[in-house]
């Protein structure tokens, strides 16, 4: 949990455990001999214990890749906290990585984890969606939350984001989960399908890397026809799948070239700015002329007609 908390409370915040330091970097870099503490001992603005402000806070969800660590998503939940947003970010365990409980034991991946796996994709979509309500669940409905903060939460301002894979389960999440009132997809194909008849009208925004000439992603083409309320559809001139995430900026601190003709710094600094703009607007009803079309700040930023 991310949430607006008072200045030099709390203690340092790491990264991510060094057993799922390792796993991560074992998994995503098949022979390689980057140190556990390399990934481990990455530095954060977060502080653990941290004393919370005062009052009540929309709440966004966020779900990382597939077979990815919620860590990826790190930068993004540091930025919508320090806007004012309480942020669950929330690993879907046994299809990524590895997880750390609060016990200290580190669960790996299952069998989701096969090639191919042995479900279809809208499936574990969906599987996901069902995670994200358990977790408004946890922390919004019940006598005894979950979460000893939860009174900052305003339940009746929810919001997801994701990124890839938990971009795509904003779709099945939004569809079943009234209490979710808006969602951004961070370029993930959509396996599992926006209704025919849209999602009850709420806003969606899709947030992607060019394709090379001539490919187009089908299914955001088709959501993008059965989205019934406020969307948007940005392509960032550069990018490429890992901009939205913190991984590119870690990729090139450990020593690997970056990929893309965007800069690490600038894709979070995009990815922030727009995700943070969204739920502006539609968690807190203030206009954002950023998302109005084009502008001379971010000219990597385009927009679909």
């Amino acid at each position: 949990m991310y949430y607006p908390a008072i200045a030099s409370t709390g203690g340092p915040a790491p990264y991510m455990t060094p057993q799922a330091a390792r796993l991560v970097l074992d998994g995503k870099l098949p022979g390689n001999t980057i140190p556990t503490d390399a990934l481990a001992g990455v530095g954060t603005w977060s502080k653990s214990d941290a004393l919370p402000r005062h009052g009540r806070f929309p709440l966004v969800l966020l779900s990382p890749g597939f077979k990815s660590p919620r860590t990826e998503l790190t930068t993004l939940a540091e930025d919508l906290a320090s806007r004012g947003y309480v942020v669950a970010l929330v690993d879907h365990t046994y299809e990524n990585t590895g997880t750390t409980f609060p016990d200290g034991q580190t669960l790996t991946c299952a069998a989701l984890c096969d090639t191919p796996p042995p479900v279809a994709p809208d499936v574990i979509e969906a599987s996901r969606a069902k995670d994200m309500s358990f977790v408004v669940d946890q922390l919004t409905d019940r006598a005894h939350p979950a979460w000893r903060y939860a009174h900052m939460i305003d339940a009746h301002r929810i919001g997801i984001a994701g990124h890839s894979m938990g971009g795509a389960a904003a779709v099945p999440t939004l569809a079943t989960d009234d209490r979710i009132r808006a969602g951004v997809d961070l370029d993930g194909t959509m396996h599992y399908p926006v209704p025919a008849n849209g999602l009850g009208g709420k806003p969606y925004m899709m947030i992607g890397h060019p394709l090379p000439a001539g490919q187009v992603d089908t299914s955001w083409t088709d959501a993008w026809a059965n989205l019934d309320g406020w969307k948007r559809w940005l392509t960032v001139a550069g990018s490429n799948h890992g901009t939205f995430t913190d991984d590119n900026l870690l990729l090139e601190g450990l020593g690997y070239p970056n990929p893309t003709t965007i800069t690490p710094e600038r894709g979070i600094e995009l990815t922030r700015e727009y995700v943070a703009a969204f739920f502006d607007l539609q968690l807190k009803g203030i206009p954002q002329p950023i998302l109005d079309g084009p502008t001379a700040a971010n000219p990597e930023v385009s927009f679909h007609p």
